[in-house]
């Protein structure tokens, strides 16, 4: 079932039993796993069906620490979310991504990588990937063509990713939703204010919004916050009505340990002969599986350096080379030319063609941030049309994340030339000591944190079945809950995460 919140007659109540707020990754798959479920789902999304200036002008802030996108443009604020302009990048994080690392201040899940083990493989058919799994073997058990760089597997390894078509949720997913009994999903709703009962212990309703002026209620026994890491920062520090610090935030922790992963080019390698390169060769519309270069766990504790991986690219990706302050703030445009780009490539691939041997690649960094207090999303003192107060990022990275991409790639370097294959040659922003960042920095959009997971209350926003401790009817979903970012994009990661918490809910609503 579908409504415009703006054809609602001012005042309205809305009653469910669950009410999920955002319709992207998280919020569309959550429902749709209470799909015939016998309970009422309420699902909120501000925006409508398609890219609009206004409602991506809901999402403007400003950016006061390390230069960032802009803010409605690293966001989608229609259904489908982000997944709109999503690359299709699909991998599982590493067991150590979960774990306790003493080099590394505030990290450590109070899950572990096996724990999540079921959720990875129900999330796989929701971005349409082929298989469940991340093992190079079972590939190059396939393909005797998928032959990995012969370097020391003790410090480096080939890390998998699967490429989604990429699923576009808005889309795929739109006419389940729609047409579904029990779900009911209102468009242009944004949620304005979080209420409470008067002990502020549990939610009783939430106000949503329209451009019209008009304000309506919702009401559930349970709410989910499935918005992302900015804006559900943002929700939780605007609901300072009943609770002056902000919802979950008696111990100043929301809004905190925002993170990105950083990607930029940070080497070349120069091989000696053509080598098979197969394994780590993406063609667009061909290739549904490949790898990247990683530092093994073990090696990364001896470095005590962050997670990452490098891509082997024949040439510097677009993004990559504009970095953040070489990026349109004209997100509806962005969306546009991005699907156009999109739709001319796919109309273009066809059987995979054969490239000449090549001897010479760029390394593409993405790595792992450190999770860091004073990385933050704030109120601004500005308001959005609906009278909602905008947000403020204050990115930061320090020396850690600049040591770790450098040590990476040393690392490989070392072991490239101890094969006798070739050399690799560090980019110079990476050989200088000073703490400084090129000009061509990028991230991924991949924001997480913000409402880190913490069995206690005065670490984390939610406990570890992500309730918001000391709401017992308030939960987060997506990445927002991550303690740290990992070095694999975290769309796999959050949708797992999201299945786990719809598994807990179901136990309760």
């Amino acid at each position: 079932m579908h409504t415009d919140a703006r054809t609602l007659e001012n005042g309205s109540i809305i009653e469910g039993d669950l009410c999920i707020i955002g319709a992207g990754a998280a919020g569309i798959s959550m429902a749709l796993e209470w799909q015939n479920a016998g309970r009422r789902v309420i699902l909120l999304e501000g925006g409508g069906f398609d890219v609009e200036y206004a409602m991506q002008d809901l999402y403007t802030g400003e950016s006061v620490g390390q230069p960032y996108f802009p803010l409605q443009s690293s966001r989608l604020h229609y259904f489908g979310g982000t997944t709109g302009h999503w690359g299709g990048w699909s991998s599982d994080y590493d067991p150590q991504d979960f774990e306790k690392r003493d080099w590394v201040p505030n990290s450590g899940w109070p899950i572990s990588r096996a724990d999540l083990e079921p959720f990875y493989r129900r999330a796989c058919p929701y971005v349409e990937v082929g298989r469940d799994t991340f093992d190079p073997a079972v590939y190059q058990a396939e393909d005797p063509e998928l032959v990995e760089l012969p370097l020391d597997k003790s410090s480096v390894w080939a890390k998998m990713w699967q490429l989604s078509p990429p699923t576009r949720f808005g889309n795929v997913y739109r006419d389940a939703i729609v047409q579904s009994e029990n779900i009911h999903l209102l468009t242009y709703a944004n949620v304005g204010d979080i209420r409470t009962n008067e002990a502020v212990s549990r939610v009783e309703h939430v106000e949503i919004r329209s451009h019209d002026g008009n304000a309506h209620t919702v009401r559930a026994r349970h709410f989910v916050l499935a918005g992302g890491a900015i804006q559900n920062a943002r929700l939780l520090l605007a609901a300072n009505t009943q609770a002056p610090k902000g919802l979950g935030n008696d111990a100043d922790v929301v809004g905190r340990y925002f993170m990105e992963h950083l990607e930029l080019i940070a080497a070349r390698m120069i091989l000696t002969r053509p080598l098979p390169m197969k394994l780590y060769t993406t063609q667009f519309g061909v290739t549904r599986h490949f790898a990247e270069v990683a530092i093994t766990a073990a090696k990364q504790r001896e470095l005590r350096i962050l997670n990452g991986t490098s891509a082997l690219r024949a040439q510097a990706a677009q993004n990559a080379a504009a970095g953040v302050t070489g990026f349109s703030a004209d997100a509806v445009q962005n969306v546009r030319d991005r699907q156009e780009r999109l739709a001319r490539v796919q109309n273009q691939a066809g059987a995979p063609t054969q490239e000449a041997p090549r001897t010479e690649y760029v390394m593409q960094v993405r790595m792992e941030q450190a999770p860091n207090p004073d990385s933050r999303i704030m109120l601004s003192d500005q308001r959005d049309a609906l009278g909602m107060p905008r947000v403020k990022l204050d990115w930061r990275i320090g020396e850690l994340e600049k040591r770790s991409i450098r040590q990476l790639h040393e690392t490989f370097a070392a072991e490239v030339g101890k094969a006798g294959i070739g050399r690799v040659q560090l980019s110079d922003w990476l050989l200088k000591d000073e703490p400084m960042w090129p000009a061509n920095l990028g991230a991924g959009w991949h924001h997480m944190g913000t409402t880190r997971m913490d069995p206690d209350p005065k670490q984390g926003v939610v406990d570890v079945n992500c309730t918001v401790h000391g709401l017992s009817n308030l939960h987060v979903a997506g990445s927002a809950v991550f303690p740290t970012a990992g070095a694999a994009n975290p769309t796999l990661t959050l949708l797992a995460m999201t299945l786990r918490l719809s598994d807990h809910l179901k136990g309760m609503v």
